[in-house]
């Protein structure tokens, strides 16, 4: 029975594309019209004007009319400034179907939330899930097709293996991934499907619940009972804190790090010289996964809302006044990045906002590098001689606007 924690039959996994509504605009490449628009201004006042994209909510009656800022600097004074730019705009977004969580809260709540969770993130618990966890998972999936000399490399890896990842680290049983698997994808498009998504959270929640209640318990090895146990100057987290970090943990860990390795992978097959040397010098996959991550983030959008009158690039902004940042569109900031359109991971480093900036720095970004890092690595290990090899007809290429990665990654390589 679901939640019980027993093992059940493997349920059919679900295509990663059957929920396409979940991309924010149906849209190829963002990237030219927001280059143009940025030279223009590094804020925008007004909605993107993408077809079908409302990157910012749309200002009620009275408020004033929201912001996109476009610019690298511009976007990390907002993200530096958590005093004037608040995260509690999350709560009208998103707090309805995951509850309060670190992505709506503002200092000090935040940072009390954060340290109560951050120990489940320290390096020596990252070491251990890499060698128990991580590895496993990976080579599984791959011994699937290993012997084949095609795949998709997007349906039989990168989409999968991330969320079978998090079910062993929350000690979920791993049979049951494709169920929670489909809940996450489907809480995260409430904004195209209020119903769908808002099930979706009621039946996650039900879900994650009975493992909460059972590590309080009995605590074990995994990150529910690190949880249920933390405690910082005598206080502890509440069933509903644990459940809305579980439930914003889940797409960020699921959605975050599929994308972000398929991107990397989609970056080094379109650039055989690139792929070439990442095989030849190990070493490289650092400052490869770092372009990667700036040349095409897998979450291009986040947003803030304005609590005093202010200015951002030169541009006056009220009070009250939702902002969009544009992540994306930073990263290829030609005033900040030569040739910010090229994949290039031989590029001078220079930090992207990817994983945001200040407080709100993703917390999971060590587990993310780590899970792409592995799965790169075996890739590149066990499939030999390894190319980018559409179908006739076929045209692979990175897709999306507030969330981007690849539509399929079919690749040919020597059968094992």
């Amino acid at each position: 029975m679901p939640g019980t924690g027993e093992r059940v039959d493997e349920l059919a996994p679900f295509d990663p594309f059957e929920l396409q509504d979940t991309v924010t605009g149906d849209i190829r490449d963002p990237y030219p019209m927001l280059a143009e628009m940025r030279a223009h201004s590094p804020v925008h006042r007004g909605q993107i004007p993408f077809p079908g994209v409302h990157a910012n909510p749309i200002a009620p009656l009275g408020h004033p009319q929201p912001v996109s800022v476009l610019g690298h600097d511009e976007v990390v004074r907002v993200l530096r400034d958590n005093e004037t730019f608040s995260s509690a705009i999350y709560e009208s977004i998103m707090g309805e179907v995951m509850g309060r969580t670190l992505l709506q809260m503002d200092e000090p709540l935040h940072r009390v939330h954060r340290m109560l969770v951050s120990p489940a993130f320290r390096s020596r618990i990252l070491e251990r899930w890499e060698t128990e966890l991580v590895r496993s998972v990976v080579d599984d999936l791959i011994d699937r097709v290993a012997g084949r000399g095609r795949a998709d490399l997007v349906r039989a890896l990168t989409f999968n293996f991330p969320v079978q990842v998090i079910a062993r680290i929350l000690g979920l049983p791993r049979a049951e991934y494709p169920r929670f698997q489909r809940w996450t994808v489907e809480l995260i498009s409430v904004v195209t499907n209020w119903e769908r998504g808002t099930a979706a959270s009621q039946n996650l929640r039900a879900y994650l619940l009975d493992f909460v209640e059972q590590r309080r318990a009995a605590p074990g090895d995994d990150l529910i009972s690190d949880l249920v146990v933390a405690e910082i100057d005598g206080k502890r987290l509440d069933d509903e804190d644990i459940l809305a970090f579980l439930r914003l943990l889940l797409p960020a860990g699921v959605e975050t790090t599929y994308r972000a390795t398929g991107n990397l992978l989609f970056g080094l097959l379109s650039a055989p010289d690139q792929l070439e040397a990442v095989i030849a010098e190990r070493s490289l996959y650092a400052q490869a996964f770092e372009e990667a991550l700036r040349w095409e983030p897998p979450v291009t959008v986040i947003m803030r809302r304005a609590l005093a009158d202010t200015e951002i690039g030169g541009e006056e902004i009220a009070a009250g006044t939702d902002v969009g940042l544009f992540l994306g569109a930073a990263n290829r900031d030609d005033r900040r990045y030569a040739d910010p359109d090229r994949f290039d991971i031989f590029r001078d480093p220079r930090q992207h906002v990817s994983f945001g900036f200040g407080v709100h720095m993703c917390l999971g970004m060590h587990l993310a590098r780590m899970e792409s890092r592995v799965a790169v690595d075996a890739v590149l290990d066990r499939l030999g001689d390894l190319r980018l090899a559409p179908a006739d007809g076929e045209d692979p290429h990175i897709h999306g606007f507030a969330l981007r990665s690849p539509t399929s990654l079919p690749v040919t390589f020597r059968a094992a």
